[in-house]
């Protein structure tokens, strides 16, 4: 059995024969997934080695921050552009490829860091060879899927950003207690290195497998037949992508903002949620890390996939704009779950709340890519994920934690308000995403409407 790669905009009749096997579909979806739990382990980390680092580099928490924020965010976001426009044309499993090796080096290279300059540099090449998986992810996924089958594959490639940041929660709850002393130890072929360097080794070294694992997978382009073959490559000019969102920036707008502000509040929760166990309930950090590690694991899974079922779902009810719905239903979830543990007396009743807040949190991000994918033509997928991906991680890296800090110091004055910061921060950037992702649905149907009536006016 084959099935034909997604032509649902402008390509030729002879592109649109090319075939694929469900296996070899589902095979690249599979490694794209392990790379993705590879990257977010590496990227994760660092934030749960905050003392031990501060202690023998001797610097602030404002360059720790940085080492997260600037350090990694920002490069991340940038170097998406142009590596969004070489996805485009350039082969993809390899792209892969290079930037998980890239990653993995500068991940162990991190490990033998002996001063911040050192350690800033490495976390900036860590981004740089995270920036190739996210545009090379969603355009090779929705080559290969037909569109009522995008939200589950999507949701799939999705389930590694839970599985590695909760193996690295997990994982840095598990191993602070053992690495965060003073001294060194001595690695083979490496020297003396500080005890937490050992982890970056450790976290580093599986991504040069999943290099190897990723040099396995086609390249879809390649199966065109040689009279086309330069055709199927072609990029997109700059110009021509520029075109496309001017025509359709209330599409592209509204849900890269909507979905901006849903993660601005997934992270504000995740880099807060540990702390705000340990103030509010008197919690360990063991015991606050190993509850946010086991349910980001877990529970987070179940709910990216909870939402790529109801994406297909729907889409096989002719719900054009089902990505948006499911996004509009994740941020409802959140409003009243991730709203509500905050304020709770219990700790137990918190904890059980986080289950639902753990769901709705996950739901919206393969249904996400989903869109985005729908949104931009197969040719510019690459440039249209790195830009969408630019302003999801631009604003919610920098408007996610800061926000919850800012209520706390500046509007409540109070540590133990820390609650109130998680409730009020929730609210107001879930109530946000309902509304931009509501405003994009009828944008969105008109912009797919229109690249089916261009394809089919194309064949």
């Amino acid at each position: 059995m084959t099935i034909p790669l997604r032509s649902e905009s402008t390509e030729s009749p002879s592109a649109r024969s090319r075939l694929v096997t469900p296996a070899q579909a589902w095979y690249a979806v599979a490694i794209l997934t392990i790379a993705n739990v590879s990257g977010f382990v590496d990227r994760q980390i660092l934030s749960l080695l905050v003392e031990p680092i501060k202690r023998d580099l001797q610097v602030t928490d404002t360059q720790v921050s940085l080492l997260m924020g600037l350090g990694f965010v920002v490069f991340y976001s940038l170097l998406g552009l142009p590596i969004g426009r070489w996805v485009d044309r350039g082969h993809r499993p390899r792209i892969v490829a290079l930037g998980a090796m890239v990653w993995s080096v500068m991940t162990m290279l991190t490990g033998t860091a002996r001063s911040y300059a050192h350690l800033f540099l490495a976390r900036v090449g860590v981004g740089a060879g995270e920036a190739t998986l996210g545009p090379a992810a969603v355009s090779i996924i929705a080559d290969q899927f037909p569109r009522k089958r995008l939200g589950v594959a999507m949701s799939t490639y999705m389930m590694g950003t839970f599985l590695g940041s909760g193996v690295a929660y997990a994982l840095g709850a598990y191993v602070v207690g053992r690495v965060d002393k003073p001294g060194v130890v001595t690695v083979p072929l490496v020297g003396d290195v500080y005890p937490w360097q050992l982890v970056f080794f450790f976290v580093g070294l599986p991504g040069i497998l999943v290099a190897l694992l990723a040099l396995t997978m086609r390249e879809p382009r390649v199966f065109t037949k040689a009279a086309d073959a330069r055709a199927a490559t072609v990029q997109a000019p700059f110009s021509e992508v520029l075109a496309h969102l001017r025509a359709n920036a209330r599409t592209v707008g509204a849900l890269s903002l909507g979905f901006a502000c849903s993660s601005s509040v997934n992270y504000g929760i995740g880099a807060w949620l540990a702390t705000f166990l340990i103030r509010t309930h008197g919690w360990t950090v063991l015991e606050a890390g190993t509850l946010q590690g086991v349910l980001t694991f877990t529970i987070g899974p179940l709910g990216v996939m909870l939402g790529g079922r109801l994406t297909d779902a729907w889409s096989k009810q002719g719900h054009i704009d089902a990505p948006l719905r499911v996004g509009m239903l994740g941020a409802l979830g959140m409003l009243v779950f991730a709203g509500l543990y905050p304020l709770v007396p219990s700790a137990m009743f918190a904890a059980a709340l986080l289950v639902p807040v753990n769901i709705f949190a996950a739901m919206p991000w393969g249904a996400a890519n989903a869109a985005i994918a729908e949104a931009m033509p197969p040719r510019m997928r690459g440039q249209g994920s790195a830009m969408y991906q630019l302003v999801v991680n631009l604003l919610s890296g920098a408007m996610g934690p800061t926000a919850v800090a800012l209520l706390t110091d500046k509007v409540f004055r109070d540590p133990l308000a820390l609650r109130y910061s998680l409730t009020v921060s929730t609210v107001v950037g879930m109530s946000l995403a309902i509304a931009l992702l509501a405003w994009a649905r009828p944008a969105f149907r008109t912009t797919l409407s229109r690249q089916r009536a261009e394809a089919d006016a194309a064949a």
